[in-house]
């Protein structure tokens, strides 16, 4: 078959890799600069490809397209290819013909990578052959070529979702549905929902839906009805209108029954008290996840040993340091009001705040009740602040500025007492400062350092 693959970044690459393999003849077109370890790759393999263009000429010749899932679909190449009805899918379908390992999926708004994460330590530190993929940064084609798992736990983005066609998830997990990325859907929230649900389209018969009961998006669009799979809603609480596989029954006890509805009385209960992870929606993440692994076969006692060992990738609310009983927490990647909340909302220890950078129109009126309560000080690290000023001069007793990092985790120290949490939960973009999320969580990082290993005051 004639494939062309649009994009060569690391879901391209992998698909180009892996159509080479299945003696594809393969070509690969990105618009932009291929990054030189990607065309080395590339070259190396002896594919061909172009950068900076699109021929349209050669492309219209494909018998499939393989598509990167960041170009839109109102991209003129895309839009050229629908004309001639030139089939259109993403790696995470092409792949997904070449491996019959059981595929656990995860999609949703929030918490995906955390919940990836986390499945696919407690499956390996139970000894299981698993592979990790999709939008954590792998590519699943290209590991695919060997296919020496049973299982891959598999990222999914909606944009990786939307061309996805025959692909069978073996589990698939929806955490969320809140408003992102509508300017690809037609500003719809339905659509956009729709396009997350499409992870159940095609789910193996023995395989499960695990999703969030208390989510009222999801609620208000799944059809449940209509799916013969195995069911798994989780709720943070024992309700009684929903047959729940999951549920907490205390703070660091948790409820799993795999068979809700059935026998009510089955469930097996597992501790999280050895978890490192943080907040109400890390408890959310922990339920699917331990649910997967339930499905998978764990027993308690293993998943309960991967809980405890489990270290979440960097910038999500991560302890990096402590100094006289204050701990100093990287949530760098809360790039918006609502994942500062989930820190906000997520430690219960009074909190020294740093928050700030480039405002995208938010409304901070969801924090004020919460920053009232739990907020000792609030340190604005931006280049103008006024908006954060604005929303929480009136309800937390003493806010401040700076314009460096250095500046603001050493003010914090100094304003924080023994128990007090120091937390860099931005609320906003970083580029008036840094050069991205990544960057100001490392900024933070080497400054607790310097913090932590200095002099204490007497």
């Amino acid at each position: 078959m004639n494939i062309i693959i649009l994009g060569a970044a690391e879901s391209g690459v992998g698909a180009a890799l892996l159509a080479q393999a299945k003696g594809h003849a393969v070509f690969v077109s990105d618009r932009g600069v291929i990054q030189p370890a990607y065309k080395a790759q590339l070259a190396q393999a002896g594919i061909e490809f172009e950068e900076n263009q699109h021929t349209l000429e050669r492309i219209l010749q494909a018998e499939e397209v393989i598509k990167s899932p960041g170009i839109p679909e109102k991209a003129p190449v895309i839009q050229a290819l629908r004309e001639k009805n030139i089939p259109i899918i993403s790696e995470i379908e092409f792949a997904g013909r070449y491996t019959k390992a059981k595929c656990i999926c995860i999609t949703g708004t929030n918490g995906k990578t955390t919940t990836t994460l986390l499945i696919h330590h407690l499956l390996k530190s139970a000894g299981l052959k698993v592979g990790l993929a999709g939008n954590v940064g792998f590519s699943l084609a290209e590991q695919v070529i060997a296919d020496k798992h049973d299982y891959y736990v598999v990222e999914l983005s909606s944009f990786q979702l939307d061309d996805t066609y025959g692909f069978q998830p073996w589990i698939a997990i929806l955490l969320n549905i809140t408003p992102d990325h509508l300017d690809r859907y037609d500003y719809s929230l339905k659509t956009y929902a729709q396009a997350k649900l499409r992870i159940t389209r095609n789910l193996a018969d023995d395989g499960a839906f695990i999703y969030n009961a208390d989510d009222e998006v999801t609620n208000r669009y799944f059809q449940s009805a209509f799916l013969e799979t195995r069911q798994l809603p989780f709720s943070l609480h024992h309700r009684h209108d929903v047959h729940l596989a999951g549920y907490f029954t205390a703070e660091h006890v948790m409820c799993t029954n795999l068979s809700p509805g059935i026998n009510e009385d089955s469930g097996q209960e597992v501790s999280t008290a050895h978890s490192p992870l943080i907040g109400q929606h890390n408890r959310q993440n922990t339920l699917a996840a331990v649910l997967a692994a339930r499905m998978v076969g764990l027993e308690t006692k293993e998943i309960e040993a991967g809980l405890a060992t489990f270290e979440n990738a960097d910038h999500r609310l991560q302890v990096v340091g402590e100094r006289a009983g204050v701990r100093f927490i990287n949530d760098s990647k809360a790039t918006n009001v609502e994942a500062a909340w989930y820190a906000l909302d997520g430690i219960q220890q009074p909190i020294i705040w740093i928050a700030g950078g480039t405002d995208k129109g938010n409304d901070y009126a969801s924090l004020l009740n919460l920053a009232g309560h739990r907020v000792k000080a609030l340190i604005c690290l931006g280049v103008d602040n006024t908006k954060l000023h604005a929303a929480f001069d009136a309800v937390v007793s003493h806010v401040e500025e700076t314009q460096s990092m250095t500046d603001a985790v050493a003010r914090a120290a100094a304003l924080a007492a023994p128990g007090d949490v120091v937390l860099l939960s931005p609320c906003c973009a970083s580029f008036d400062l840094f050069k991205n999320y990544e960057d100001r969580g490392r900024q933070f990082a080497a400054a607790v350092e310097s913090v932590v290993a200095g002099p204490i005051a007497e």
